[in-house]
């Protein structure tokens, strides 16, 4: 990120299509803002992107791994990476329901799915796209235009004006 402060640009938008990238990521967000005091960090999730985006992710299970809409994805962008003749047997359940504990994919799922995609096609996978890059360009267009909501540094202690 020090490379975009020295280029001269004052926001930095990274796109995260991972779950298990977003606390190293948060951490490197926290770091640039501390280090580079007019520097915009947002660390959007591809998965969250809107409401629309969020819903069609989340639809058949909250800790989904190669669901529908992942694989629905796949097929649209990188055909070649789906087994389509595996699809029809490789729906399962989402089991963390009543979890309490964050578990890897190898405790939750019995074939690394979880969700159904044995619901994916590439007709929805380019639905998906086209949403993700529609509403992404308008969170970027919002992030441009913004401003802190207070004029105040980073380094700044709160209340320290009065």
């Amino acid at each position: 990120g020090d490379w975009v402060v020295y280029s001269g640009f004052k926001r930095l938008f990274i796109l995260n299509s991972h779950v298990s990238n977003f606390a190293p990521l948060r951490c490197a967000l926290e770091m640039l803002r501390a280090e580079h005091d007019d520097l915009m960090v947002a660390l959007i999730n591809s998965a969250t992107i809107s409401e629309r985006v969020k819903e069609r992710h989340f639809w058949d299970a909250d800790d989904w791994h190669a669901n529908e809409a992942e694989t629905s994805l796949m097929m649209a962008v990188a055909p070649e990476m789906v087994r389509p003749d595996k699809l029809q047997e490789s729906d399962d359940p989402d089991r963390t329901e009543d979890c309490v504990f964050s578990h890897p994919v190898n405790r939750t799922s019995l074939n690394g799915v979880t969700g159904k995609p044995s619901e994916a096609s590439i007709e929805k996978g380019h639905e998906l796209f086209s949403w993700m890059v529609s509403d992404l360009s308008k969170v970027i267009n919002q992030g441009i235009k913004e401003h802190p909501p207070l004029p105040y540094s980073y380094h700044q202690p709160i209340n320290s004006n009065k």
